[in-house]
């Protein structure tokens, strides 16, 4: 299977997910919570959106918007659930 730019995108997204405590696989453990490798997943993505602004496809931009966003949108929420009186 050849790998595209989009489950490039997907895998690190992926990955970040799971660093910031999310479980997208039942079959598989739990990876611990860190907010920081997350963090540096998030910045290569928009280090990656800047360097190709203007050369992908326009499914291509879709996916890397939409994941960048949703991954900063997590970001916030677990990093100000990790510093809040609140959390556990």
């Amino acid at each position: 299977m050849a790998v595209t730019f989009s489950g490039f995108i997907f895998s690190l997204s992926t990955s970040a997910m799971m660093l910031m405590g999310e479980q997208l696989d039942p079959q598989q453990g739990q990876m611990p919570v860190n907010l920081a490798q997350a963090k540096e997943i998030i910045d290569i993505l928009s280090m990656l959106e800047s360097k190709t602004r203007g050369n992908l496809a326009t499914d291509e931009q879709a996916v890397l918007t939409d994941m960048l966003y949703a991954l900063r949108m997590k970001y916030v929420d677990a990093a100000s659930s990790t510093h809040s009186p609140h959390s556990s």
